[in-house]
């Protein structure tokens, strides 16, 4: 017996809407409910606490910091690895056995678990890891990278950093391809230099990945979690504290689920605002290019 076409369609997408709404949505909507409540993740009858728990976030100096923090490592962190990844691309961005082995050693470190990473890292930028016994060795003191705040939030952006453009470098590589070589060889015809054949030819003929790349970045690192547990454990004195990790710290270190959840769901509503607006920009941008 054949079905109908409709109802192939809703047979075919039952397993993926069942997936979406037990691992999406009814986690959403219990963490929406938590958020209203005292929960301590204990009690197994939460009491309503009504906005108390938003109310407090928006005075919690923690939070303010975790925001900050989270803030400097997004911004940072999105811009350097579109211009690492767009750099490395177009310097790939040719034929050759050499250039293949580079874009997969380039890429290997985002598929290392972060945490994984933060470790690897840790034991490189640490105390008593490899570059302080370098430099004991030659007689200086080690560079506070993970014992000094300002030090531990750079050392944090830049180990996000190179565990995360390699993905860049990937899809401006896949949109470089998309260039037509007509157009280049129009441009050299025309006199165009390099820098002019790149910012008339093939940055306009980039926008899609601009958008992939700059919406991808963006929306990861606001949710970096792993490598700061691994590099500095939020340390120190909770200096390095993401939104993320405060989240996960006040959640289940503290026994506050129901505050944790309030500040998840309005992480959650930041990443979709700035999404979605981030996004609507760059369209704009893609559509007067194209127009």
């Amino acid at each position: 017996m054949t079905l109908p076409l409709g109802a192939s369609h809703a047979v075919l997408l039952t397993p993926a809407t069942i997936m979406i709404v037990l691992f999406m949505i009814v986690p959403i909507v219990l963490a929406a409910y938590l958020s209203f409540t005292d929960w301590d993740g204990l009690t197994p009858n939460p009491q309503s606490v009504g906005w108390d728990n938003y109310t407090r976030l928006l005075h919690d100096a923690d939070v303010g910091h975790a925001a900050i923090v989270t803030l400097i490592v997004t911004v940072v962190g999105t811009l350097a690895c579109n211009a690492a990844g767009l750099g490395l691309a177009l310097l790939l961005n040719r034929p050759g056995r050499l250039n293949t082995v580079l874009r997969a050693v380039v890429f290997y470190p985002y598929v290392i678990g972060p945490i994984i990473i933060g470790f690897l890292w840790s034991a490189i930028l640490g105390a008593n890891g490899a570059i302080a016994h370098v430099f004991s060795n030659a007689g200086h003191s080690p560079l506070p990278f993970l014992s000094d705040p300002t030090w531990a939030i750079g050392s944090i952006v830049a180990v996000v950093v190179w565990s995360q453009f390699g993905v860049n470098v990937v899809l401006y590589l896949a949109g470089l391809q998309t260039v037509p070589p007509a157009l280049h060889e129009a441009a050299r015809v025309d006199g165009a230099g390099r820098w002019q054949t790149f910012r008339s030819v093939t940055w306009p003929m980039l926008a899609p990945s601009v958008t992939v790349n700059l919406v991808l970045v963006l929306v990861g690192l606001l949710r970096v979690y792993e490598i700061v547990l691994a590099l500095t454990g939020g340390g120190p004195a909770g200096r390095t504290n993401t939104f993320a990790f405060l989240i996960l710290s006040e959640s289940f270190r503290a026994n506050h689920l129901g505050y944790g959840a309030a500040q998840a769901i309005t992480l959650m509503v930041v990443i979709a605002a700035l999404a979605l607006g981030l996004t609507a920009l760059r369209r704009r941008a893609e559509d007067a290019v194209t127009a």
